[in-house]
């Protein structure tokens, strides 16, 4: 048999095979619409084609003519899987491995390692990224991206919808009252309330945050008893803005105290309308018009001396204009516009917690806006509960609680603190996930250090933007020096950043100035005086930057070259040893060997030296070598000899004494 009988393609007269016609699938034309079914396909071997030779193809060039022929008979090559980076957005969280971006994006994980090390980041493949470097890794390669709402995330939780004015009514005014101690702040309260709280408490002086409402007429003002402005500040610290209202107890017969100041100054950074209450107006030394004097310099001008501050001249013990205070105050409180939606959820702040013997944890809670019920499920701070039962402050149970009324509440799972902010929730599965991710959070936050402002690292925070107000509280010796480094202050700010002097008063730094720095983000700028040890202590937890200084100019120096970036550390001399020359001996190649004898401390090769004779300093400046016998060494101690070179340096004597120092950089004060 020749070749060309080998190929059924090159016979041509050999007869067809019969096929019966079998019924189109319907199902197969859907799945090749390409191809022709109405013809009929042969069975049986493939035909082969011829290369111009007369040769059978090669395997590969044979594999290409088959792939013709599928296309021709209408099937469809099977596409290779391609890398494509995708057209759409892409949708990612607040946070998203390296490995998972790749996917996203269609890139292998080394490309996106490759463009975070251009960043300046290193990275591995299941290293978390943030959403904001993500999206710079995205924009390298012309992807937009959408964030991804967290559908567990406390902001979608949490989320309330605004109010309509509709809803809004008007709700009562929380009031604080504060001042200097034994001006008769209590005392003021217990005259308001027509009750007798002072018999109950030790020495007339407040023991614990209370929260009371007081009824006149159809009306209600809700005050807030603290143990003086400490308790008011520490709240604000944690984010809470509990007062509409600041009470200022001055005495009539004692005038503005520091305390007084402190609270006025504590009032002021609150943002809170003060209303003066000049008390113990029945004593017989009383002026209140040297008291409104007194004020004027603090920037409170009375209502009568033509300004915008109501003072109200009262006597908590003959109860004397006790009336006409509460009127100022819902007065002032009309002019404020305070309105509430009573009808939805619950929010307010905890004034004061305790673990109780016999309720468990219980919480003193204020509500601010919406209602509070039995049963709500709620979250306070990084705790949550239910409420199994409300006590208003008459100490009668109560189902509801609207705005601005305090409540005890119980079921809480832990005891919170003073400050936190209490919402109610859906049910109990929302505040469990709540209440863990904020404990979460909290571990991460103690991790990292808290950002606050200091001196040293001012600059860089202003150029990060981190900083627009420098706040500055001064303690001083004597009032003198607090008014001349605040007026000095102030002339220092510039487009950048405007120094604040939000406080200045006289005596030792105290816990209630850390924790207004800590509240303020401040600096404490004290002049001759002391932090006292309690102080201390909480400033090296709140991390609150305390300077101190025994002259005026090198605060302003040192804050006016903090704000330039050109903060430079001080230096101490530290002396370590002294050693006697004995013996001195010449070396041609070296110079002047001294002989010496280590009476003090010790001496180290690399130390700063100086050369002293007759009590005169003829010298300073390096060891060039130190010996014992023919041994070079790092040190020599006390009672020790040791041969000794200075560089540069050959007019040593017998008798002579050479101090090692070092200096070392101390942080400035």
């Amino acid at each position: 048999m020749n070749k060309t009988q080998q190929h059924p393609a090159n016979q041509p007269n050999k007869p067809a095979v019969n096929t019966p016609r079998e019924e189109i699938d319907e199902e197969a034309v859907q799945l090749n619409p390409k191809k022709d079914f109405t013809k009929v396909e042969r069975i049986g071997k493939k035909p082969q084609t011829r290369t111009p030779q007369g040769k059978p193809p090669y395997r590969h060039q044979q594999g290409r003519s088959n792939n013709r022929n599928f296309r021709q008979r209408g099937y469809e090559e099977p596409k290779r899987e391609e890398v494509h980076t995708p057209k759409k957005p892409i949708k990612i969280g607040d946070s998203v491995s390296v490995k998972e971006l790749s996917e996203k994006l269609g890139k292998q994980a080394t490309e996106i390692i490759k463009k975070l090390l251009l960043l300046g980041t290193m990275a591995t493949i299941n290293q978390e990224l943030d959403f904001d470097t993500a999206q710079l890794i995205c924009e390298e390669f012309g992807v937009s991206v959408e964030r991804l709402i967290d559908k567990a995330s406390e902001e979608v939780l949490l989320k309330t919808e605004e109010d309509r004015p509709e809803d809004l009514q008007q709700r009562s005014p929380v009031v604080t009252i504060m001042g200097h101690v034994d001006h008769g702040k209590t005392s003021l309260l217990d005259a308001i309330r027509e009750t007798n709280i002072i018999a109950t408490e030790a020495g007339g002086i407040t023991q614990h945050i209370g929260a009371y409402t007081v009824t006149i007429g159809d009306k209600k003002i809700a005050f807030l008893d603290t143990p003086g402005h400490e308790a008011f500040t520490a709240m604000r610290a944690r984010g809470a803005k509990v007062t509409d209202i600041a009470i200022l107890v001055v005495a009539a017969d004692d005038g503005v105290m520091p305390q007084t100041i402190e609270a006025i100054n504590h009032a002021k950074a609150a943002n809170v309308a003060i209303i003066i209450a000049i008390n113990k107006i029945d004593k017989p030394g009383a002026n209140p018009d040297r008291v409104k004097q007194e004020l004027t310099e603090y920037g409170l001008l009375a209502e009568d001396w033509g300004g915008d501050t109501v003072m109200v001249p009262v006597s908590a013990k003959k109860q004397e204009g006790i009336d006409t205070l509460l009127e100022m105050i819902l007065l002032v409180a009309e002019m404020q516009e305070l309105k509430a939606n009573p009808n939805k959820k619950g929010i307010g702040t905890v004034i004061e917690a305790e673990l109780d013997k016999g309720k468990g944890p219980v919480a003193t809670v204020l509500i601010q806006d919406g209602s509070l019920s039995i049963g709500d499920y709620f979250i306070a701070g990084n705790t949550h509960g239910k409420v199994r039962g409300m006590i208003d402050d008459k100490g009668k149970r109560v189902k509801k609680a609207g705005p601005s009324t305090p409540v005890e509440i119980q079921g809480l799972d832990e005891v919170p603190d003073a400050g936190d902010i209490f919402m109610v929730v859906d049910d109990e599965k929302v505040a469990k996930t709540i209440s863990e991710k904020r404990k979460d959070k909290q571990r991460l936050s103690q991790i990292q250090s808290k950002q606050t402002v200091s001196l040293d690292e001012l600059f860089n925070q202003i150029q990060e933007g981190k900083v627009k107000d420098l706040n500055i509280i001064v303690k001083a010796d004597v009032q003198g020096s607090v008014e001349a480094v605040k007026q000095s202050l102030a002339r220092l700010s510039n487009e950048e950043v405007k120094v604040n002097t939000i406080h200045g008063g006289v005596g030792a730094i105290t816990e209630s100035d850390v924790m207004l720095a800590s509240a303020s983000n401040a600096i404490i700028i004290g002049f001759n005086v002391r932090p006292q040890p309690t102080g201390i202590a909480l400033a090296e937890k709140e991390k609150v930057d305390i300077r101190l200084y025994r002259v005026i100019y090198n605060a302003i120096e040192d804050v006016e070259a903090a704000m330039k970036g050109m903060l430079e550390p001080e230096y101490k001399e530290v002396v370590l040893g002294h050693a006697e020359v004995r013996a001195t001996f010449k070396a041609s190649a070296i110079g002047t060997i001294a002989g010496c004898y280590i009476t003090d401390g010790k001496i180290n090769r690399n130390n700063d030296i100086r050369i002293i004779r007759d009590g005169i300093v003829i010298h300073e400046g390096k060891l060039a070598s130190l010996k014992r016998f023919k041994d070079d060494v790092k040190e020599v101690n006390t009672g020790y000899e040791c041969g000794l070179n200075i560089e540069k340096f050959n007019d040593i004597k017998e008798g002579d004494v050479v101090e090692a120092y070092t200096i070392e950089a101390v942080p400035r004060k």
